[in-house]
């Protein structure tokens, strides 16, 4: 049984929605919000980039390696542009590690299901 993959240019609408999505909320002027290590909030950045990164090994999936440079760039990146802004948002470190995390997970399952895709399995 092979992976549901309808054609590209779907795919790509689907990803590029889903990114300018995880931009527009990371991006968007908000209340200034407490710092700290919250775990729920934490926890919303990890599966933001959870999400986008099987949805990006949906789209690439020949390009595991690229789709994740260009993920953990834009994960670091929203956090740099949200401490020079200046619209009310702060950049938090532990938040590029959150995005990184579940860019990690992602990669993992996506990985996982290959193989298993790979060996017949399922």
């Amino acid at each position: 049984m092979s992976l549901f993959l309808p054609p590209l240019p779907l795919r790509l609408l689907l990803f590029a929605i889903a990114c300018g999505v995880i931009a527009w909320l990371s991006l968007s002027p908000g209340e200034a919000l407490p710092q700290g290590l919250t775990f729920w909030d934490k926890a919303e950045h990890a599966l933001a980039y959870l999400a986008l990164t099987l949805l990006g090994a949906w789209t690439f999936p020949g390009r595991l390696g690229r789709l994740a440079g260009g993920l953990f760039l834009a994960g670091v990146g929203v956090e740099i542009l949200q401490s020079t802004m200046g619209l009310g948002r702060q950049g938090d470190a532990w938040d590029a590690v959150a995005n990184s995390t579940g860019i990690a997970a992602g990669l993992l399952i996506a990985l996982a299901l290959r193989r298993l895709q790979r060996t017949g399995v399922g």
